[in-house]
């Protein structure tokens, strides 16, 4: 049988990316509803501000079990689609069933399985502490904990849906993933004014809604192992390669370690903004809140971006296997296009209108008693300034996702660290520190600058990568076509096996995998 992925090098380029990205966007859109509706109804519900607040301090802990999923799962589907690129030959059911695919599906599947069950052993024992480090107080403590009791504990489930739904459409089916992803979102959305008002669970109901989604999502994605395309799952293949799975792991290290730069950035701005707010009038709630919010607004932005991105990531990977360096070219154009559309139309949309985007999630006083006309005040300020770049940030994160197609994950991981850590912690550290001196009381405010200042930093080395990446795939380019060139010479001189051979040599001389 013929290989199933080939029409990716072969069709047009714009309408592969339209295929497979627009499920991935709606699919990956549909999974940030889960936090984000769990957000409107808590906002609005008896529990009002200090429950988002709460919702937010947990967040750090669901993007560590979010990294270890994209390590495997990333990893597993660009290691896929690479392969599929390069090998472009017959494959038998039989042959799928032991073939290196199924082999790293399988040993990355339970690899995510092991990471699982660490974090729930390690978290639970510690969850309040934990919490109170993320930015948890007297105030949101015990809403905390009850959100993480229940979201934690279905980790193996959230976990693997994470993971299966990048191989899912690494496995050329972007529809299948966003259906499963789409079902368990809507369940959700059903299920949260069920349990949080008609049986008045409140936060719980909240988490109960979120799980119960995310587990028939994951339930889908396991389904579709029976019906794969590139790969037959068998008891044999699970049976540890180390090797490939290495391989995995490596591709998908700057997914990984972008999602815990993510985390720590998220743990230091908590903290930060809890103890600067506490010595402002906003005190050291409602910062925390606000930027809770202001990280579902992201999320949706950024799911958009990535969804661009994680679309093309299969086309990508593929042409570069088989190395068609213009198809590779033609879609890192569109998708960088897409993404320049997509960051101004949200910058114009985010400094227009943050207020309505605040009452979304609900601005009414509540029976605690904390300042509306504070909590909004300081919600528009986190809106305008952190996300005054998001542009910016959209270049830098696609990028991050080209590199790692295109088999560079130390590019993909440097991008990352840059934006994330090198620029933004000393940032958000130094801007508050000196804006207090000079005025007391204003750092919570003048922290929220360190965002745009570091998107531009990373959107600038980011385009200097990007010009060394593509300089580099000119030059294989030329080295590929003179490995043709002496395949075609030695095929007449000495016949199409030996020739075969020759080539295959030349290739790995001139540095081609």
């Amino acid at each position: 049988m013929q290989n199933d992925n080939a029409y990716m090098g072969e069709q047009k380029v714009g309408k592969l990316l339209a295929k497979f990205s627009v499920p991935c966007m709606l699919a990956l859109l549909v999974s940030a509803l889960y936090n984000i509706v769990d957000q409107i109804f808590i906002g609005n519900s008896s529990v009002g501000m200090y429950g988002i607040a709460a919702t937010t301090v947990v967040f750090p802990i669901t993007v560590i079990g979010q990294a270890f999923a994209y390590l495997c799962g990333d990893g597993t589907a660009a290691f896929m689609a690479i392969s599929e690129g390069e090998d472009e030959g017959v494959m038998t059911p039989e042959t799928r069933k032991g073939s290196k695919l199924s082999k790293a599906v399988a040993g990355t599947l339970s690899l995510t399985v092991i990471f699982s069950v660490i974090i729930i052993a390690v978290a639970f024992p510690l969850k309040e502490p934990i919490l109170y480090l993320l930015g948890a107080s007297e105030n949101t403590i015990g809403y905390a904990v009850d959100y993480f009791n229940i979201i934690v504990a279905f980790f193996p489930a959230f976990m693997l849906m994470n993971m299966l739904n990048a191989v899912v459409r690494a496995d050329g089916s972007p529809r299948y993933a966003m259906a499963a992803s789409l079902t368990g979102a809507i369940l959700n959305i059903i299920l949260d004014p069920i349990f949080i008002f008609a049986c008045g669970w409140g936060i719980k109901g909240a988490a109960w809604a979120t799980v119960t989604g995310q587990v028939v999502s994951f339930v889908l994605c396991i389904i579709y192992l029976f019906r794969s395309r590139m790969f037959r799952l068998s008891f044999k293949a699970f049976i540890p390669d180390f090797r490939l799975i290495w391989k995995c792991i490596r591709l998908g290290i700057s997914s990984f370690i972008n999602q815990i730069a993510i985390d720590i950035m998220a743990i230091s701005l908590n903290m930060l903004l809890s103890s600067y707010g506490a010595m402002s009038v906003y005190g050291e709630d409602i910062p925390i809140a606000a930027i809770g919010i202001e990280t579902k607004v992201f999320t949706i932005v950024l799911n958009i971006f990535a969804g661009l991105v994680l679309g093309g990531q299969p086309i990508l990977g593929y042409n570069y296997g088989a190395r068609k360096f213009d198809r590779v070219r033609s879609c890192y154009k569109l998708i960088l296009l897409w993404t320049l559309i997509v960051g101004a139309a949200a910058t114009i949309l985010i400094e227009s209108i943050p207020q309505y985007i605040l009452a979304a999630f609900g601005t009414s006083t509540d029976s605690s008693g904390y300042d509306q006309s504070l909590y909004i005040e300081y919600g528009k300020y986190t809106l305008r300034i952190f996300l005054a770049l998001v542009i910016c940030n959209g270049v830098t994160k696609i990028s991050g996702v080209v590199f790692q197609a295109l088999g560079k994950p130390g590019k993909a991981m440097a991008v990352a660290l840059v934006r994330d850590i090198v620029a933004f912690i000393p940032l958000v550290i130094l801007i508050p520190y000196i804006s207090e001196m000079y005025n007391p009381g204003s750092g919570v405010v003048s922290l929220l600058y360190a965002g745009p200042a570091a998107d531009f930093i990373g959107c600038v080395l980011t385009a200097i990568l990007t010009v060394f990446i593509f300089r580099g795939l000119k030059k294989e380019e030329a080295a590929y076509k003179r490995s043709l060139e002496l395949k075609e010479k030695f095929t007449q001189q000495a016949g199409a096996p030996q020739a075969q051979d020759t080539a295959e040599e030349t290739a790995e001389i001139n540095g081609i995998q």
